[in-house]
């Protein structure tokens, strides 16, 4: 299973951050880019139906080797990376047979992945680890899941003798800005039901969800000098930490775990005239999501009340939904995941996602798509990392479920 971390070594390589205020499909050129490389290996590979459509969306497929009527299934990852950190010019490293200390990563700036700051590395003693020099985010997520995804049907096509169904794979672009589902076909698709291979640690499984929406706002403000302000100047900078505060402070994702949700400010930029801040609300329950979005509307109607009409411009627009609802009726997506992975060794973890995935979108839309893991770990930062084993049980996994479907 070498492949998979010469393939993951080689996505990584590609620039592929996606950028919000970007207003073209994908965001950002380089996550076509890679596209079309991946493209490229899969017509090399040999596989059928391929298709890179100018919005990024890459489609391929398997097709069945027996006559068995067995579900076609769907294996989806993303190309972009988040533009929390830089994806480029990323620079790797293995650290071989880690044996449970710090990690120095930069020399030059003292950058140290450590299991006293991160303890779940305890976990990975003896094995190999994949990180970065600290100056960028590694991108495990998500092209882990490709080359997990791509490695699963290599080993297909090269072992005939393994009878499967149809197999569809797909690459979207701009996950990770909640757009990457937005020009999916699903018709076109054509899969019974999907995985999105986009967790994290080793045995994640998951088909809980956010439901989530987005908060951008503009505060007005009114600039004089300084030294004859008084009664005139109103600084929005002073009215962007004013309105701040009036959120419940402890609910951030800095203070919440499991299913409790939070406000984050994500953005924020400012002068005296004017501030622009953008923040992410996410919620496990709807209701809850509804509450937090009227709690942002009071604030903003009190701050207009206080400062003048126009001051706070608030936009409220909802991103995704809990996908539950919809993987409930076919839950045998979730028990033969969790058979696959027994069967590959790996301990199921059935959490929440506190985030979203394309497949929650997916689902929403009829196509059921929960979410099981790459292996990677502290996502969108400098200090993430993947365990090669964890990648090749992936991959394990992925093989496992074809074959369970095909005994059914």
């Amino acid at each position: 299973m070498h492949k998979v971390v010469e393939r993951f070594l080689k996505y990584v390589s590609f620039d592929t951050t996606s950028i919000e205020e970007s207003k073209t499909v994908p965001s950002t050129p380089g996550q076509l880019v890679l596209a079309r490389e991946l493209e490229k290996e899969l017509e090399e590979m040999g596989l059928e139906d391929i298709s890179l459509d100018g919005n990024g969306y890459l489609m391929a497929t398997l097709p069945a080797n027996t006559d068995k009527s067995i579900p076609t299934i769907g294996f989806l990852a993303h190309m972009d990376t988040s533009d929390g950190v830089s994806g480029a010019n990323i620079k790797t490293s293995i650290v071989k047979n880690y044996d449970g200390g710090d990690i120095l990563l930069n020399k030059q700036q003292n950058l140290v992945l450590s299991p006293k700051e991160f303890p779940e590395l305890t976990a990975y003693i003896g094995q190999d680890l994949i990180t970065t020099d600290g100056t960028t985010l590694l991108g495990a997520d998500d092209k882990a899941g490709i080359a997990e995804i791509i490695t699963a049907v290599e080993h297909l096509l090269k072992h005939p003798e393994i009878p499967h169904g149809t197999i569809r794979i797909a690459f979207t672009p701009d996950e990770e800005i909640a757009r990457g589902t937005d020009y999916f076909d699903l018709k076109k698709f054509n899969a019974d039901f999907a995985y999105t291979i986009d967790g994290g640690q080793l045995g994640e499984l998951e088909y809980e969800n956010f439901n989530a929406a987005k908060a951008t706002i503009v505060i007005n403000g009114k600039n004089a000098h300084p030294g004859t302000a008084k009664d005139k100047m109103i600084n929005s900078m002073l009215l962007a930490m004013e309105l701040n505060a009036m959120l419940p402070q402890h609910e951030t994702p800095g203070h919440t775990e499991g299913y409790e949700g939070f406000f984050h400010l994500e953005k924020i930029l400012g002068r005296v005239e004017m501030t622009s801040m953008m923040y992410i609300i996410r919620d496990f329950d709807k209701s809850k999501l509804e509450a937090r979005k009227e709690c942002m509307r009071k604030i903003a109607g009190y701050m207009n009340d206080k400062y003048g009409k126009g001051t706070i411009v608030l936009e409220l627009v909802d991103q995704y939904s809990n996908m539950r609802e919809k993987i409930e009726p076919v839950i045998h997506v979730i028990e033969n995941a969790k058979k696959a992975m027994e069967a590959a060794g790996v301990t199921p973890i059935v959490k929440p996602i506190r985030g979203g995935t394309d497949g929650a979108r997916l689902s929403l839309k009829g196509l059921p798509t929960p979410n099981i893991f790459t292996g990677g770990h502290n996502y969108h930062g400098r200090y993430e990392y993947i365990s090669v084993n964890s990648m090749n049980k992936a991959v394990e996994v992925i093989l496992k479920l074809v074959e369970i479907y095909s005994l059914n």
